[in-house]
């Protein structure tokens, strides 16, 4: 086995566990980027996933020494394998040895009686195809056996044990810091307290008590803080854990001092503040806790869409119907769906006829006739009658996972305004903790007595309420809400920064047909010229028009009304104008005007009615027959009954709209005049649509635009944003950021509010964490005290930073209801 097939592809993504603010992932970050040949890298908070664009492959141990070296470390998965040969427990430990040798694996443990291993490994760092390989090499054959859940799934089972650990952590605190903060702050709270307790068990049992309680604390669920605070500091890389175990260990271990040596500190100084360092401990685990909870509610919109998915399905095997896993039903397969299941797989209809209620994918709510040669999608639902179907795409390859792989990419982008965040995040530790030691010196000098418990006093609560978790998951968290909420109305976006360029639009560019139009046009006349009959002509445009895929060239196929349909030799394809071939020994070629030009036909016999037909809304045709022409076909496409209101919409946005197509300029315009469309760009190629769109942008500024053909991809890919339409072709939707899956332009408009939507919301987040910081730093300095005589105390500053934290995130969830 090579060394090579143990590397990192060069562009892959990194699961890193235990990032919990903006500092977390620019440690992360710059720490990745140090690693020899790593040229970018793209860190997100909210799905943990590093994404790192290498100029050379790269070794697991290389990036796990890197985390390892900043206190974090990879997200383990876990891979069973079926391995074959092992006979004895010398096979076994040769196995599991093979395995935890590897650059990348944390456990294996292998089991001779099932003759399986389950390997724990780094998520995104080790490949189940590694594994087997070095198996293989080994002398012992290994194949992966699939989970019986989703990723999806499994993730969502690793959030819920992340959520109740908290949750255990949180109670023992609050069990063990209740007592501290009733000893120490009942006499406030109370009066009488303070006294009695000076009378019943005295004041230094009461601290002896409260120290022992509050070890515990710092000890327990607080050595989560010290686990990554204090690697942190040791590296110069502070992060908000840190500033957690600065702050609780100056309270925790002045209090030491004041308990057991309190000589050593100044006359009028001994008090202690465990309680500040218990309550601080316990309101931050509260905070993570809510955030936890939050965070898997951002998710929600994921997780519902890998629940659609069937989890088992009818597969004939061997001559009978079986029910076998999901995981297991392989391409080629046939599988039954019967009444109200869900389909299993992507496949294609063999035998029977049904209704399919195909609103999980499009939005719409009519269900879709299917019989044998039609296409079904996985997870959507049969109505009526029974389907054999045949296996085309499974696992990976559907379109449900395709369409969660999408959404998942999108929630991973970083907008350009998260760029700022994480340039002002990288300081921010930094400058806390130089304000911090400014505030603590400031207080020594200027402050009245006792300076010294004041100065720490203040000084601990400006290290806890500058937290910058806020500012951290104010971008990630309302791009997952927004995304999310995005395919639950039919809206995918492919990339995550469209949701930032689409509130910049200006202008909205459509093409017409499957765009504007259903794109599932029909021939209405033929006018015809010489001595071929309509249906000799009819017969030879539909075999050349076989071999096409545009939608007009279908139409012209089902015009010939089921008849054979000749062999075509020499069939040629001239983008943008037309298709050629011969049948039966002669020369047919179709297209637009332009095309017969550029074959040196005057198509002037039919001007007249080929400008009758372009105010009709109807595409004027030509076609040719050894050179001379034959025949003028007009074919309607009718709109789509959702064009007008969605154009409607989009002027009173305030967005301008243009239409841009290689359709006639006549039938063009129609369809125009008819739906509210000013600006038309008519009779373009490709290229012309690319100019189109370049002239428009330069115009009007940030251009949209909107097409569903192979044609529109150049169109797609140069648009600042291209939007396809889930009916299209897979190339338009490929070049594009945005996909429509109903193939609806209302969707548009949905995508357009939802984009402002979560731009209002990421800035109102922003605007939050920005001002907290602005407002209460300074608070917690002491600057209100020269006026009103007011501290902040370091148990309200850990209150209001998770206040700060879980506010962010409730406002982001507000986008599960935008649109």
């Amino acid at each position: 086995m090579t060394q090579t097939s143990r590397l990192i592809p060069l562009v892959q993504d990194v699961y890193v566990e235990g990032m919990t603010c903006a500092s977390c992932t620019g440690s992360v970050e710059a720490a990745l980027a140090e690693i020899e040949g790593v040229e970018r890298v793209s860190v997100n908070l909210m799905t943990g996933r590093a994404q790192m664009h290498a100029a050379r492959a790269l070794g697991a141990s290389e990036v796990l020494d890197a985390l390892d070296d900043i206190g974090f470390e990879a997200r383990w998965d876990a891979v069973d394998l079926e391995v074959e040969g092992m006979t004895c427990a010398s096979c076994t430990g040769r196995v599991e040895r093979a395995l935890q040798d590897m650059p990348g694996v944390r456990a294996a443990v292998v089991n001779l009686a099932t003759g399986r291993a389950r390997v724990d490994v780094a998520q995104g760092l080790v490949r189940t195809e590694t594994l087997i390989e070095e198996l293989d090499d080994l002398g012992y054959p290994a194949r992966e056996v699939l989970q019986q859940t989703s990723s999806v799934q499994r993730r969502e089972d690793k959030h819920a044990e992340g959520t109740r650990a908290l949750r255990r952590a949180l109670w023992v605190s609050a069990c063990l810091t209740l007592p501290v903060f009733a000893l120490e702050m009942g006499g406030h709270m109370i009066p009488g307290v303070h006294d009695w307790i000076a009378r019943t068990i005295g004041m230094h049992t009461s601290w002896l008590i409260q120290c022992a309680l509050t070890t515990l604390v710092l000890a327990g669920p607080g050595r989560r803080f010290f686990k990554k605070g204090v690697p942190s500091l040791w590296r110069r890389a502070p992060d908000m854990n840190a500033l957690v175990v600065l702050g609780t260990s100056a309270a925790y271990g002045y209090s030491l001092v004041a308990t057991f040596a309190p000589y050593l500190l100044p006359p009028g100084t001994r008090e202690v503040y465990y309680e500040p360092a218990a309550v601080i401990v316990t309101l931050i685990l509260l905070g993570r806790y809510l955030e936890h909870r939050a965070k898997g509610r951002t998710g929600e919109a994921i997780a519902s869409l890998a629940k659609l998915g069937a989890k088992t399905a009818h597969v004939q095997r061997g001559g009978s119907w079986q029910e076998l896993p999901i995981e297991q039903v392989r391409p080629g397969d046939v599988f039954l769906v019967r009444p109200g299941e869900r389909v299993a797989v992507d496949g294609e209809v063999i035998e029977g006829a049904s209704f399919v209620d195909e609103s999980m994918l499009t939005g719409e709510p009519e269900a879709v006739r299917k019989q044998p040669g039609d296409e079904v999608v996985g997870a959507t639902v049969n109505t009526t009658g029974a389907l054999h179907v045949r296996a085309t795409r499974v696992g990976a390859d559907t379109v449900l996972a395709r369409i969660i792989r999408m959404v998942e990419d999108a929630q991973s982008a970083k907008l350009p305004i998260q760029l700022v965040v994480d340039k002002i995040t990288m300081w921010f530790v930094p400058g806390v903790l130089a304000l911090a030691c400014l505030t603590f010196g400031a207080w020594m000098v200027f402050g009245p007595e006792p300076a010294l418990a004041l100065a720490l006093v203040n000084a601990v609560s400006v290290l806890i309420i500058a937290c910058p978790c806020a500012m951290g998951l104010a971008t990630p968290t309302s791009i997952m809400v927004g995304t999310g909420r995005g395919a639950q109305l039919g809206v995918l976006f492919r990339q995550g920064d469209a949701l930032q360029t689409l509130c910049d639009a200006r202008l909205v560019a459509l093409d017409k047909t499957g765009t504007l139009t259903v794109g599932a046009p029909t021939v209405t006349d033929v006018e015809l010229i010489g001595a071929h009959t309509r249906e000799e002509l009819i017969g030879w445009m539909a075999a050349v028009e076989s071999q096409a895929e545009h939608p007009i060239a279908r139409a012209i196929v089902e015009a010939a009304q089921g008849q054979p349909l000749e062999a075509v030799t020499g069939f040629e394809s001239h983008t943008g104008m037309g298709v050629s071939g011969e049948v039966q020994g002669r020369r047919v070629e179709i297209g637009a005007a332009r095309y017969m030009a550029s074959l040196g036909l005057d198509t002037a016999p039919f001007d007249a009615r080929a400008a009758v037909f372009g105010d009709q809304a109807k595409t004027p045709l030509y076609c040719a027959v050894d050179g001379a022409l034959c025949a003028l076909v007009a074919v309607a496409d009718p709109l789509k009954p959702s064009s007008a209101r969605a154009v409607a919409a989009l002027h009173s946005m305030g967005l301008k709209v243009a239409m841009i197509t290689g359709d006639d300029a006549r039938t063009a315009r129609a369809v125009a005049r008819e739906v509210g469309i000013q600006e038309v760009v008519a009779q373009v190629l490709p290229e012309g649509k690319v100019e189109a769109v370049e002239r428009l942008r330069q115009e009007h500024g940030a251009l949209v635009f909107v097409g569903d053909g192979i044609n529109d991809a150049p169109a797609l890919a140069l648009a600042d944003v291209g939007v396809a339409m889930g009916t299209g072709t897979d190339v338009a939707i490929e070049a594009a950021d945005v996909v429509l899956m109903s193939g609806n332009l209302s969707a548009l408009v949905d995508a357009l509010k939802l984009s402002r939507a979560t731009l209002r919301n990421i800035h109102q987040n922003l605007f939050w964490a920005f001002a907290y910081n602005v407002c209460l730093i300074p608070v917690a300095a002491g600057a209100l005290y020269p006026i009103w005589g007011t501290l902040l105390s370091p148990s309200l500053a850990a209150g209001a930073m998770a206040c700060s934290s879980v506010f962010v995130l409730l406002n982001a969830l507000r986008l599960r209801g935008a649109v």
